[in-house]
């Protein structure tokens, strides 16, 4: 009890913070159902949008705290602001590979949420694709193979694990082009693949909030600006 304690009066800014973040979901998702009920349908299959946002961001600060708690993952620490931002940079080039393969193969086009919804959904479902894919597969695997392998260097089971689990997003997402050409899976999986990895080594290396930040910046471009262009028949 007493390390909880602990544990809770070091990091309780940082706990508040991701606390204020979890009103912000739930406030959020309800707007945007309110707006459009369907918005949610083609991720959530028919569950209550707003409680299982609630249920994942839950998720997330319990699998964080874990991760905290066993100095492996950072919330949010002071970086490089220039190391950050050079890295950042690199989401531009995933989403402009992924930008030539759509004009290459064309993407269907309700995959994106309209402008100005896209302003509000993307950050939001960003940050639940963060927990899903990231924060809580990290989190079981690591809990499993260090109490497997107790002898091992836990720095080796989480740089196996970065790798492994750099492996979901893109099995998910090509899970649904069946009807495009191996070629295209095979890239749009590659892309996925090297831009989950890169998000997992910014977990490790900064933090929580950078690896966010990457998938914002990726959904800006992707999403929001060549989103907002697909469907107003631009390109």
């Amino acid at each position: 009890m007493s390390t909880l304690k602990t544990f809770l009066f070091i990091n309780k800014k940082l706990l508040i913070i991701y606390s204020m973040l979890v009103i912000a979901v739930v406030i959020l998702t309800r707007v945007l159902n309110y707006s459009n009920r369907h918005v949610f349908d083609r991720f959530f299959a028919g569950l209550n949008p707003v409680i299982t946002c609630f249920v994942i961001t839950i998720l997330g600060i319990l699998c964080l705290s874990y991760l905290l708690n066993k100095s492996w993952f950072k919330i949010y620490k002071k970086n490089d602001t220039l190391k950050l931002l050079r890295t950042l940079g690199l989401a531009v080039l995933f989403v402009s590979i992924t930008i030539l393969i759509d004009i290459k193969i064309h993407f269907p086009i309700d995959m994106n949420i309209a402008f100005p919804e896209s302003l509000l959904f993307y950050p939001l479902i960003g940050f639940l694709a963060e927990i899903l894919f990231h924060v809580l597969p990290m989190t079981v695997l690591l809990f499993c193979l260090s109490s497997i392998f107790e002898n091992t260097d836990i720095q080796k089971i989480i740089w196996f694990s970065i790798v492994v689990i750099a492996t979901l997003e893109p099995i998910y997402q090509v899970s649904a082009m069946a009807a495009y050409p191996i070629w295209a899976i095979i890239l749009v999986w590659i892309n996925l693949y090297l831009f989950n990895l890169t998000q997992l080594i910014i977990f490790k290396q900064f933090d929580f909030t950078a690896m966010y930040l990457f998938r914002l910046i990726y959904y800006l471009f992707w999403h929001v600006l060549w989103g907002y262009a697909r469907l107003r028949g631009i390109f």
